[in-house]
C-alpha cells in the first residue's frame, strides 16, 4: 500500500491530518465507528511526518559508514564479555551540523557485536545517561532475566526517585507497580547464550512508555550471529557484506533530533502530540546514521543485511540502475536466519524491526554507473534511501546456492495444542488515545498469556491499521494472510510480521528455550509506548 505524504509540525492540526490516522483514532473513539467503517472513510497510514527545520543535504553525497565491530574485553571461560557505556554524545549527521545523541559507546548506530552460534556473550551495560534504560536483544533466544523486560531498569547514578519521575494521571512511574521488576543502579550484565540460528539481531532500548524517543535519540545497534555452515556456503563476505540499518529522523533548528513527545523530559507522561498518534515519521532517511549515503562497490555480488530500525516508517525497497532497470533482490534470509532456498524479489516491503538478508548482483551495471536503493512508499526526499556507485570490474567467486539451510522447523497445524486470537486495534487508555491488544493496554502486573514450555501454538493476529507484531524469545512461520497463502517475503523463520490494515495473519511457533516472563507487542514504537504490548509467560 502506498503511503500518502502526510506532513505535520509540532503545533495544530490541519483538516488533512484530522482525516488521517491520527484523526481516525479520535473518530473511532468519539463517534463509535467500527474499525472497518473508519478505514472505509480513510485508508490507514502509519503516521505523520515531521519536517526538519534545517537545510538538508543532497542525496548520495555522504559516504556510507559501516559500524565498528566491538572487541571483547575478555574471551576466557568459554564466554565473550563486552562492555558498553550508554552516554550522551554529539555527531555530525548532517554535514556541518552538530546533533546531540544518546548512544551506545558514543556512536550511532552503536558498535556491532559479532558472535558464534552457541558461544555465550555477556554484555555489561553502564548507564551514564540522565534517565533509566533497558536493553533488549531483538530476535535473541534469551533467558528472561536478560531479555530486557520494560520495567527491569538500569538507573543512572542517583537512584530511582531522582530519575524516573512521579506518579501522574497517566499512570505510575516505571516499576513502582511491578513487584517482579529487577532494578539495578548504574550497570547490568546481560547474558545471551546465542544457541540459535545465525542471523542479524539488533539491540535497542526497551524502557516502558519511552522506547520510541530513546531509539529515536540513538539507542540502537547491531548484533550478528554466525556459524560454520553459513560460512561454508560461499555467500558474499568481507567488504561485500554490508549491514544497512535504515532509519528516518527529523532535525530541529538547533541541529538536535526533533521528536513530538508530550513530555520532552521523558519522565512522566508517555506518548506524542495528537498528529503523530499513529507513529512518528522523519523526513531524512539515514543508513547506518548517514543521510542518503553512497557506497562504492565492485561489479560483483553483495550481501545486504537490511534492518528497518525506524520507529514507524514502512519501506518498499527496489534497486534501480541509472537507465531505469530494476535489479533482483535475492532474499537469502529473514529475521531468524537463512531461508531453505533463495526467493527473488523486485520489490521488498520492510516493516519496522524486520530484517531481510538479500544478495544484489552489480555485475550487470556499467562501471561508473549508479544503482539507487529506492523506497516506493516514500515521496519527495523520503523516496531515496541510498546509492551504490559501481567503481570497477573485479573477480567474484561468491555464489547463492539453491539450498541455503536444512534446519528450519517443520511445525504443522496438527502439532498445535491451541489456537489463540489477538486483535491489535486503537482504543482508549487511561482516558486518552491508545493502542490495545485484545482491548487492553499494557500492564506489567497483569498476566495475559501463559504457554507451556515446548508447546506449539497457532496465533491469529488481526489489525485495524499497519502493525508490525514482534514476539520475544521465539521465531515463527507465517501460515496465511486473510485465508490466503503467505506472501513471498513471508518466507523463512521470522520474529516480526507486518499486519496490513484489516488483515488477519496466522503464525505458528514452538515456545521453547526458557521459562519466564516475555512480551509480544507492536513494533511501531509509538504504538508500543501507548499500550500495544502484552505479557507472555512461558511456564
Amino acid at each position: 500500500m502506498r503511503e500518502p505524504d502526510h506532513r505535520a509540525d509540532a503545533g495544530g492540526m490541519t483538516r488533512r491530518r484530522v482525516l488521517g490516522i491520527g484523526g481516525a483514532l479520535g473518530l473511532m473513539a468519539a463517534t463509535g465507528l467500527t474499525t472497518s467503517a473508519a478505514l472505509a472513510r480513510r485508508p490507514a497510514v502509519t503516521g505523520a511526518e515531521l519536517r526538519s527545520a534545517v537545510p538538508l543535504p543532497p542525496a548520495f553525497q555522504v559516504p556510507l559508514p559501516v559500524p565498528a565491530v566491538l572487541e571483547p574485553v575478555t574471551t576466557s571461560g568459554g564466554t565473550d564479555r563486552y562492555e558498553i557505556t550508554q552516554r550522551e554524545a554529539s555527531a555530525e549527521i548532517l554535514p556541518g551540523i552538530t546533533t546531540p545523541l544518546w548512544t551506545y559507546g558514543g556512536t550511532f548506530p552503536g558498535p556491532t557485536i559479532e558472535s558464534r552460534r552457541g558461544r555465550p556473550v555477556t554484555v555489561t551495560h553502564r548507564n551514564e545517561l540522565p534517565l533509566p534504560t533497558v536493553v533488549h536483544l531483538h530476535g535473541g533466544r534469551t533467558p528472561a532475566d536478560s531479555d530486557g523486560y520494560p520495567t527491569d531498569l538500569v538507573l543512572p547514578a542517583g537512584g530511582h526517585e531522582a530519575h524516573t519521575g512521579h506518579a501522574s494521571a497517566h499512570g505510575p512511574a516505571h516499576g513502582m507497580h511491578d513487584p517482579r521488576a529487577v532494578v539495578t543502579e548504574r550497570t547490568r550484565d546481560y547474558t545471551f547464550p546465542l544457541d540459535q540460528r545465525p542471523t542479524l539481531l539488533w539491540y535497542h532500548d526497551h524502557r516502558m512508555d519511552f522506547t520510541a524517543p530513546a531509539i529515536w535519540r540513538g539507542l540502537a545497534g547491531l548484533h550478528v550471529v554466525r556459524d560454520d555452515a553459513e560460512d561454508d556456503l560461499g555467500l558474499p563476505a568481507g567488504p561485500r557484506e554490508l549491514p544497512l540499518m535504515i532509519t528516518d529522523r527529523s532535525f530541529a533548528a538547533d541541529g538536535g533530533l526533533a521528536y513530538p513527545s508530550l513530555d520532552p523530559s521523558l519522565r512522566e507522561r508517555p506518548g506524542v502530540l495528537e498528529p503523530y498518534l499513529a507513529g512518528v515519521l522523519g523526513d531524512v532517511i539515514l543508513v547506518n546514521g548517514a543521510p542518503w549515503p553512497v557506497h562504492e562497490v565492485d561489479a560483483a555480488r553483495y550481501r545486504l543485511r537490511i534492518l528497518n530500525a525506524s520507529n514507524a516508517r514502512h519501506y518498499e525497497l527496489e534497486a534501480v540502475t541509472d537507465d531505469g532497470r530494476r535489479l533482483d533482490l535475492v532474499q537469502i534470509g529473514a529475521d531468524q536466519g537463512l531461508l531453505a532456498a533463495p526467493v527473488t524479489h523486485r520489490l521488498l516491503p520492510v516493516a519496522p524491526a524486520e530484517r531481510y538478508d538479500v544478495v544484489v548482483d552489480f555485475s550487470g551495471a556499467p562501471v561508473g554507473s549508479r544503482v539507487s536503493l529506492v523506497n516506493r512508499l516514500g515521496s519527495g526526499r523520503t523516496r531515496d534511501v541510498m546509492a551504490f556507485r559501481v567503481a570497477r570490474r573485479a573477480l567474484d567467486e561468491s555464489r547463492v546456492p539453491g539450498t541455503l539451510s536444512t534446519d528450519l522447523p517443520d511445525w504443522r497445524r496438527s502439532d498445535a495444542v491451541r489456537v489463540r486470537d489477538f486483535a491489535f486495534r486503537a482504543g482508549r487508555m487511561r482516558g486518552d488515545h491508545g493502542w490495545l491488544i485484545g482491548g487492553l493496554p499494557f500492564d506489567p502486573a497483569r498476566s495475559d498469556v501463559a504457554v507451556g514450555l515446548g508447546e506449539v501454538e497457532v496465533w491469529r493476529l488481526v489489525a485495524d491499521v499497519h502493525h508490525p507484531v514482534h514476539l520475544h524469545l521465539v521465531g515463527f512461520r507465517v501460515l496465511s494472510r486473510s485465508g490466503r497463502p503467505p506472501l513471498p517475503h513471508d518466507a523463512g523463520l521470522k520474529d516480526t510480521v507486518s499486519l496490513r490494515p484489516g488483515e488477519a495473519v496466522e503464525i505458528i511457533t514452538r515456545f521453547d528455550g526458557y521459562r519466564g516472563r516475555y512480551l509480544f507487542h507492536c513494533h511501531n514504537a509509538e504504538h508500543e509506548d501507548m499500550g500495544m504490548m502484552a505479557n507472555l509467560e512461558v511456564v
